[in-house]
């Protein structure tokens, strides 16, 4: 299995983006990786004020705080820009993300990173 230094992943404000961040702690194996998890949540967007979404999120939190993480809450319209510049900025070498609902064929936002990215890999982990 490949090594990671930088593991990046990108989370929805639902409780069940936990697998996604078990696999990235599974992926970090020894525990050298860096693991670092990501939510962007569009400028007019007031999660904080759903009570269930503000849940999710800090369910997340706390999965991520147990496997080393952090979890970062950004705003921003440009979604895919933003997580662009959290790779930059941190060198990250891996995303982790989950698979696009089942009523697109295809995952526009997965396009544009790796569209974006030539020395990154992406992962994307299917639905339970």
């Amino acid at each position: 299995m490949k090594t990671y230094k930088r593991i990046l992943v990108c989370v929805t404000q639902q409780k069940t983006c936990e697998r996604l961040i078990r696999k990235a702690a599974e992926l970090r194996g020894d525990g050298q990786s860096e693991l670092f998890v990501i939510h962007v949540a569009k400028s007019n967007w007031k999660f904080l004020d759903n009570i269930k979404e503000g849940e999710a999120l800090e369910y997340l939190f706390e999965i991520s705080k147990s496997v080393g993480a952090n979890l970062s809450v950004l705003k921003s319209d440009d979604i895919v820009k933003t997580i662009l510049e959290f790779v930059k900025n941190n060198e990250i070498d891996c995303i982790i993300m989950g698979e696009s609902p089942s009523d697109r064929k295809e995952n526009n936002f997965y396009k544009e990173l790796k569209a974006s990215l030539d020395n990154v890999d992406i992962l994307v982990i299917p639905s339970i």
